[in-house]
């Protein structure tokens, strides 16, 4: 007998596919997908997505029932909501930006103390971080005031 001969008497026949394969294929499946790890960047992107969305008034205005986007009265357009007790879409879209405009300040001045051997770019971070957060503090501070000043 030849060597080919052996190999095929000696191979045995394909199994049919049985219900422990495809079990054993889905567990195999199933424990793939379940140690994916995404990066960390986009898991910190989520998480802070989540917390300016949450600040910002976010859930209140996807949960309440006259969301309007904005408003005429006495022939004024009003982008912020003249009362504390409701708001907008674009109050919760202001707020979000002016948040994520004052934490990139934050960053920025962060990044500042990072750069302690290179003093002309530390210093201009620190400037751009300092002045993103005072503005960001400046027009919330202002959107509130307009909001606590209602309609005249």
């Amino acid at each position: 007998m030849s060597k080919k001969d052996k190999k095929q008497i000696n191979q045995k026949p394909a199994p049919a596919t049985t219900q422990s394969s495809v079990s054993f294929s889905l567990n195999k499946l199933f424990d793939k997908i379940s140690s994916i790890r995404p990066p960390e960047i986009i898991i910190i992107a989520v998480m802070l997505g989540y917390v300016f969305f949450m600040l910002g008034g976010g859930f209140y205005s996807a949960t309440s029932e006259g969301i309007m986007t904005s408003m005429y009265y006495n022939n004024k357009f009003y982008f912020l909501y003249p009362s504390l007790s409701d708001q907008f879409v674009s109050d919760t879209v202001i707020s979000i930006m002016l948040y994520v405009i004052g934490f990139a300040g934050l960053l920025s001045i962060y990044q500042s103390t990072r750069n302690a051997n290179k003093p002309r770019q530390a210093y201009m971070l620190l400037a751009v971080g300092v002045s993103l957060v005072i503005l960001s503090y400046i027009f919330l501070e202002s959107a509130i005031a307009i909001k606590t000043a209602g309609i005249t």
